[in-house]
């Protein structure tokens, strides 16, 4: 039996969490869980939204499922997901963006595979106040940094069958940072000829997105692209609330859905899990339980094709009716 870490979030987290909890054990997967708490709730009692008891958990079990956690805009504590992202060098971010059955976009047949890398780029986090009337960002780009990312975007695509990867940057404009990442990524396509490579500049590629999104197939970006162009894919196929991702690095992967933590339904039972369950099928996946996976999948996509839809898919289902109408499926 495989121990796994969940992380119960703050806002909706806790809801989602027990509703992906249910349609896991009803799955029949063989999962021991160490359930572990995050969020700003902690601040007052442990000092941190990211308690070391987390971190540490993570680190023993390898693998972890977690729920959305609050991060102040503006103020306050760091980004959990970030911190979590650098104390565990989860260097790929991967947002798999397709369609679903019966959820209603303006495209059909979209199937894009978002690689972000997660660890640097502004990200890092180094600011400085010059004065009053002025702060600066210091944007990091390594080679080393890039180097695997692109790896990963690769031997991603070798290993699903996908046919093309596009590196997306500003190299135009940022010819020392975006241009190094680039380079990396031409580098690294040698490697690969099998797999079709395309270079595309950020604008542009948002631009191309939303006149025909399915021109592509692997999205290789910097941090600050990945995460802006990863949410804009997300509204492609339906919203935030049925996007999935994953962080992953050498030595442990943390799965989450990607939108945010909704304080303003959490407790009244409106909360959509579909985005968390769709990372815990790839958890599943992951972990070699492609079984229950694959029979989630199914059920979640019967359930969808039936008309039984949460508010924010134009459906009336509360998250308590969506996640047993899941298991009744299953």
């Amino acid at each position: 039996m495989k121990k796994v870490t969940l992380i119960k979030g703050d806002g909706i987290g806790p809801e989602i969490s027990e509703a992906v909890l249910k349609i896991i054990e009803a799955s029949g997967a063989q999962i021991d869980w160490d359930i572990q708490t995050a969020g700003a709730d902690l601040i007052e009692t442990e000092g941190s939204p990211l308690p070391q008891r987390v971190l540490d958990s993570v680190k023993k079990n390898g693998v972890a499922l977690k729920s959305p956690v609050t991060t102040p805009i503006g103020k306050g504590f760091r980004s959990v997901n970030v911190q979590l992202r650098k104390d565990l060098d989860l260097y790929a971010n991967l947002r798999p963006c397709y369609n679903l059955p019966n959820v209603k976009t303006r495209y059909e047949n979209v199937d894009i595979v978002v690689v972000r890398e997660n660890t640097e780029d502004l990200y890092a986090g180094i600011e400085r106040q010059i004065d009053e009337d002025s702060a600066e960002s210091i944007k990091i780009i390594t080679r080393k940094a890039s180097l695997r990312i692109a790896e990963f975007a690769f031997d991603y695509a070798v290993k699903n069958n996908r046919k093309e990867v596009a590196v997306v940057t500003k190299a135009n404009i940022c010819k020392l940072s975006d241009g190094l990442f680039l380079n990396c990524a031409r580098e690294i396509a040698q490697k690969y000829p099998q797999i079709n490579f395309r270079e595309v500049l950020v604008d542009n590629c948002c631009m191309q997105l939303v006149q025909n999104p399915n021109q592509f197939d692997v999205l290789l970006l910097p941090n600050l692209y990945g995460d802006i162009v990863s949410d804009l894919c997300a509204g492609l196929i339906g919203g935030l609330g049925i996007a999935q991702g994953a962080n992953i690095g050498l030595d442990y992967a943390v799965f989450e859905p990607v939108h945010g933590s909704a304080p303003d339904i959490a407790g009244q039972d409106k909360a959509n899990p579909t985005a968390m369950l769709m990372s815990a099928i790839e958890m599943l996946n992951y972990i070699g339980e492609r079984e229950a996976g694959t029979k989630i999948r199914k059920a979640l996509f019967a359930t969808l094709e039936a008309g039984i839809k949460t508010a924010d898919l134009g459906g009336d289902y509360s998250c308590s009716d969506f996640t047993n109408a899941i298991i009744s499926r299953l």
